[in-house]
């Protein structure tokens, strides 16, 4: 972002995150030298307004912080990331979850995919839900052992948030396709932090 008034629109967002997250809740923000060094170690810089708000404000939430449902530091999985169990999944396990995950591999989806009604074709399916999961993304946290919400950092949906679910994926919906990216963040997070956005009700479709 560049320009008085980018920089403008990324203090007014950094702004609003500021306000939502009490003091008490914060972990300690990670510093420019930080972020950069780890944008640096995985080759690619991370969007507008998260890539701020960790390094100025918070590097994720304090541990029981929002109920049972954690901000992620930058680069951490959840827990039950690496424990898949088949009997939370629609379709075979749909990625390698101790893998190393590809952040410069662009994000594969562009609209909302629900394979739980597609005929499931090992050979067709398998890899593009590997890709899903495991590329051109950071993860922002998981409320349930097969939801998740992720960050896109690379390819055309980079600074727009994801759900992805038990059968399905899905852009968050709030922000819409016409507002600019870092919209998408500010809003969602608003909402996750007040306890409404862990849902599939708040995905398009």
């Amino acid at each position: 972002m560049t320009g008085s008034s980018e920089q403008h629109r990324l203090r007014s967002a950094i702004s609003a995150l500021s306000d939502t997250v009490p003091g008490d809740l914060r972990r300690s923000p990670l510093g420019w030298a930080g972020v950069r060094a780890w944008e640096a170690a995985h080759g690619i810089e991370l969007p507008e307004p998260y890539r701020t708000f960790v390094a100025e404000v918070s590097n994720g939430s304090s541990e029981g912080a929002f109920m049972a449902h954690r901000f992620l530091p930058l680069g951490r999985l959840p827990e039950n990331w690496q424990s898949w169990k088949a009997d939370c999944w629609l379709s075979p396990e749909p990625f390698d979850g101790t893998a190393e995950r590809k952040f410069t591999e662009p994000f594969p989806l562009v609209e909302e995919w629900q394979w739980e009604y597609d005929y499931y074709d090992d050979d067709e399916h398998s890899p593009l839900l590997h890709g899903i999961y495991q590329n051109g993304s950071v993860l922002l946290g998981g409320n349930r052992d097969c939801e998740f919400w992720v960050l896109v950092v690379t390819g055309s949906q980079r600074g727009r948030v994801w759900w992805l679910g038990d059968g399905c994926a899905a852009p968050y919906a709030d922000a819409g396709e016409e507002s600019e990216p870092e919209a998408d963040f500010v809003a969602w997070f608003q909402e996750w932090q007040a306890d409404r956005g862990w849902s599939s009700e708040r995905v398009d479709g």
